[in-house]
């Protein structure tokens, strides 16, 4: 008998292809200003790092052949071309909050190549703290400690070997950070449609199930440790 419920919607991991054709990544210049990271309301733990407050200027570093769309930098913000902040807005999608413009002082790379290219303008941008949470039951995880707080899920994680969210979670954002895993940028496949469809560069999505982060090599854990 076939279900009349739909089905559950698939979740991928947006993270920058830095050594692609396209690889580009970005730090801060100075002056270089932070505020206070965000805190959880509920057990007042911080659940992201310092916010960058403006000016915001950059220096970019190529590593490609040509300049991304989407670059990752040192902190949770990321910069976006002019044309795809442009079609996202303009399409109705939703999670990334700010969409202030930055400037470019400086461009690191291939020095001839760097130097021949124009380069976008960008804006920085955000994405949000969604209300999507991790199910334990259904993701590969390793804590280091039990996780005691309902509301963030902060569980001082040591690798992810696949995850789920849980089932009614989403609220809908098309791009967020998850409750239980905020170190990871989470995409709707709407979202991933879209950029398949424009074509924007620099962008490596990984379906949630299929996602790894193991920086310290421990290997998967078995199903609910």
């Amino acid at each position: 008998m076939v279900s009349d419920l739909p089905p559950d919607p698939r979740f991928f991991v947006l993270e920058a292809e830095v050594w692609g054709p396209h690889g580009t990544h970005f730090d801060t210049a100075a002056p270089d200003n932070r505020g206070d990271a965000p805190h959880c309301p509920r057990c007042g733990e911080p659940i992201g790092m310092l916010t960058w407050l403006p000016p915001y200027r950059a220096e970019l570093e190529l590593h490609g052949g040509a300049f991304g769309d989407f670059l990752e930098g040192p902190g949770y913000e990321v910069l976006l071309s002019e044309r795809l902040a442009e079609a996202f807005r303009k399409e109705g999608l939703t999670g990334f909050l700010g969409f202030e413009p930055v400037e470019v002082l400086r461009v690191r790379g291939k020095r001839k190549k760097s130097q021949a290219l124009a380069v976008p303008r960008y804006v920085v941008v955000t994405p949000c703290l969604g209300r999507g949470a991790v199910d334990e039951a259904r993701s590969r995880l390793r804590h280091a400690k039990p996780v005691t707080c309902p509301e963030c899920r902060s569980g001082g994680l040591d690798s992810i070997h696949g995850f789920a969210l849980e089932a009614g979670s989403w609220k809908g954002e098309d791009v967020f950070r998850a409750r239980g895993f905020r170190g990871c940028i989470v995409v709707s496949e709407r979202f991933t449609e879209f950029v398949k469809r424009h074509g924007f560069t620099n962008m490596k999505l990984t379906p949630t199930e299929e996602y790894v982060w193991d920086p310290l090599r421990k290997g998967p854990s078995a199903l609910s440790t």
